[in-house]
This record gives C-alpha cells, structure tokens and sequence, in this order.
C-alpha cells in the first residue's frame, strides 16, 4: 500500500527542498536544489523566477509517480516580503525583486510625508521602517515609477501565495505574508492599512483566505488537497503552538536570532520600534511580538577574528564545553545583573575588545558569548511579558553548550530548553492543513527537548 503523504514545498533564499512527510509527521522522503540568482532590470540580483517554477512543476510530477507515496496534500513556505505580479494570463511580469534591493530615499521620504510619518505609520503596522523588507512599498514603487506596468498588475502575491496559485490557479492573500513587516496591515484596526486602500492596492492581493485553509485542485489529472502557503517564520512557530498549551517565547537562532513570543499581543512602542522590535502574524491570525538581533551573523564574523588571532581553525570552538571557573574569571557571574546591557545594541560589546587582554582562544570566546547573551537578553525582555515562563531555543545556538548555560544563567527565573523540530518550517506547515489530509491525532512528541535546570545554572 502507498504511503499516504503531504509534498511541502520548503524554498528558502539558498536552498529550495520538497519534502513528503507521512500522517505520523516523519519525512520520508527529501530533495533539494539550488539555483543560480539571475539580475533585475537595474542589475540587482534577484531569484531566478522562472527555475523556481518549473522546479515546482517537475519536482510534484516526479513524486506523485513513485509507486510508494501516496500524494494527499500540498502546502507551501518561502522566505517574505517578495511579491511576484501576475497579469491577466497569470504570467509574471517582472523579476522577482530581491527585498535586500536598495529603497529610493526620495520617493521613500513621499511615501511617509503622505501617510503619517515613519513613526505613526511603524505603530500602525507594527513593523520598523526597511526600506524594500516592507514588501508594501515595493507596490507603491511600482506604481509610482512603472505606472503603465502597474496598470497590467492583475494579482500582486507574496511568494508562498504564488507558488499555491501554480497549482490551484486561485489568488489568493494569507495572513502571515500580509502581517510581517510589510506595511500593509493595520494592526490597530485589524484590517488592511488606510493607505492601501487610498492606493487602490488590496484588489490586487486576491481572497483573503485563513492560513489554515485548503481547496481542491486537479493537477496532471490528480486531485490534492493544496494550502495556500505561509512565511516561513510563521510556520516554524506551529510546531510549538501543537504541542505547546502553556505560554512560551521561542527564540529561533540563526543569522538573525528571533525572540517570538505568541503570548504577548500589546501594541509595539515608539521605543520598541527603535530597538528592531515588529509583530509576526501566527497562523490563526493572532499578532506574535517579536525582537531580533543580528546575532549568528556577529557571531561567525568575531569567531573568524578569534580563530585567526589564536591562530586555531574555527570550527574547534563549536565544540568546546562550558568552563563555569573561565566563566567566573571574565568576573560576571550573572551577565544580566552584574553587568546588564542598558540599551540596544546592533552590536555586542565583544566589537571593541582587544583580544591580546585573554591568555588564550577558550577564554575570548567565553567573553564573546557572555557578550553575545547580554545583548540577547536585552533583545528578548523587549518582548517577555509576566505569563511566559519558558524559553524555547532553537537553530544554532540551542546546540551550543557556553550559549545556554549563560541564557540560563541569565534569566534564572525562566525556565530554558534547547529544543529541536525537525524541518520545523515544513512540519509547521504540513500541521497548519493538517485535517485536510490526515486522520491520526498531532503527535506529541514532535519536538526534542533538553532542559537547562537550576543545578546546571548553579555555579
């Protein structure tokens, strides 16, 4: 008997992967593939729109003929703040613009001189001013510089979206696209912003649609279940939200380390805002504040400049364990207390220190990581509110041992795990249609937990 399956379409900015995961959500089954960036007509590097989408169409007529799976479903997660614009056939009519691409400061300074200011605009939408991230405002771009394209614009998607319309041929917008960073929706009125509409925008976003939902769609003569595609920072989060009934803050570390904390709907600050706070949007349609510092990025750059000081490869330091005597030599027991960050910071303080002060590499990155939390910690109070009392951590710092011992050290009346989903972007995705396609119960053992306790924070 085949197995039956759900195909999640996982694209991220480097690697784009389909996985099936089975109605025990375990994946059986995974390939990936990368493309090389094309240029937008200003010589920007953008994704190469047309690979993405015969990857889609191949990849899904190469699985569904293996004998051993059983296709029931299809959903789909991309990076955000990318918008694919489609005129009356459905063909794209520009490049995939790349959200990093430089914002005209011009028509920027006009876009917030028209609509409030940065400041009222920011709260409103609970998100910080980011030039094109604010995939709202590659929109107005386009209308403002290309006015004759814009006018063929049919549907203007964010990318998951997209992907959905390959297969269902329906546009449609989501919740989690529209929410994060793009300026589009109100959160005070939980509706789309003034200003898209005074712009004539919204019908060019589809059906707004609930991010759980699904339709059914014929394709190559058979008929699937398909999504219509979540941020790929949302459906991290679900595997949490399904297992999960207490309140908790996940703090998903990467290049970028993200305090999420789905337990805290109050409206942003003025003040946040300038620290690089913003609100996700959660699959179910409930605002998720979050912090972020650019943390993983410092860390490989300090990482590179003490390995090459201590004349030591780089990769020895992710295996180094937690030195508590190191630890109580750097003279901050309790990082947060003894020595608290006092203001944000893109940067930690380890960007100033002399590395001829530490006798050897160990006792550098010890301070880099203790500098590294401290600024941390800051990022993630900024979004902590009195019912969370758990701190989930995952990507790559939850696997190293100095950097949760210090988290732990540093907020002992919180309780901190490192935890582990497996693919939690596509698990998360799979769960979020989960009725549509399986009968078996949300298993409970989707995520791998180790849990710093109070004896290993003692000293």
């Amino acid at each position: 008997m085949p197995i039956p399956v759900i195909a999640i379409f996982d694209v991220g900015k480097t690697n784009k992967k389909l996985f099936l995961i089975d109605d025990n959500y375990q994946i059986v089954y995974e390939r990936s593939a990368r493309f090389v960036e094309t240029v937008d007509e200003d010589g920007e590097p953008c994704e190469n729109l047309e690979s993405l989408r015969s990857s889609v169409y191949d990849s899904l007529q190469q699985v569904s003929k293996m004998g051993e799976f059983e296709i029931k479903a299809i959903n789909f997660s991309t990076y955000g703040a990318s918008f694919v614009y489609l005129d009356e056939k459905g063909e794209p009519l520009t490049p995939l613009y790349n959200y990093l691409k430089p914002y005209p400061e011009t028509l920027k300074q006009e876009f917030y001189a028209k609509y409030g200011g940065e400041e009222q605009l920011s709260l409103e939408t609970a998100s910080p001013v980011l030039g094109s991230l604010n995939s709202g405002l590659q929109l107005y771009r386009l209308k403002k510089e290309r006015p004759e394209l814009f006018a063929k614009v049919k549907w203007a998607l964010h990318l998951p979206q997209y992907l959905s319309y390959l297969i269902t041929g329906k546009a449609v917008a989501d919740i989690t696209s529209i929410g994060c960073h793009t300026h589009l929706w109100d959160y005070t009125k939980d509706q789309y912003h003034q200003w898209v509409m005074e712009e004539g925008l919204a019908i060019k976003f589809g059906e707004f649609t609930p991010a759980d939902s699904s339709s059914i769609a014929v394709y190559e003569g058979k008929s699937y279940h398909v999504g219509v595609g979540l941020h790929d920072s949302s459906a991290a989060l679900i595997p949490y939200l399904a297992n999960l009934s207490t309140p908790f803050a996940l703090l998903s570390t990467g290049t970028w380390c993200i305090s999420l904390n789905p337990f805290n709907q109050d409206p942003l600050t003025a003040a946040e805002l300038k620290q690089d706070c913003l609100c996700y949007m959660q699959f179910k349609g409930k605002a998720v504040k979050a912090s972020r510092v650019f943390a993983g990025n410092e860390h490989e750059y300090q990482l590179k400049r003490i390995a090459d000081h201590f004349d030591r490869a780089a990769y020895l330091f992710k295996h180094l364990k937690f030195n508590p005597g190191l630890f109580l030599k750097l003279g901050t027991k309790v990082p947060e207390n003894q020595h608290p960050q006092l203001e944000f910071s893109a940067v930690s303080a380890f960007e100033k220190r002399d590395l001829t002060l530490f006798n050897t590499a160990e006792e550098a990155y010890h301070q880099l990581i203790v500098d590294l939390v401290k600024q941390q910690v800051y990022s993630l109070k900024l979004v902590l509110n009195s019912g969370v009392k758990r701190v989930f951590v995952d990507g790559g710092f939850s696997k190293n041992a100095i950097y949760m011992h210090l988290l732990a050290i540093s907020i002992p009346d919180i309780e901190v795990y490192a935890s582990s989903v497996a693919q939690a972007t596509a698990i998360g995705t799979a769960l979020s249609i989960n009725d549509a396609w399986n009968n078996n119960p949300v298993p409970s053992d989707i995520i791998e937990l180790k849990y710093y306790s109070f004896i290993q924070r003692t000293l």
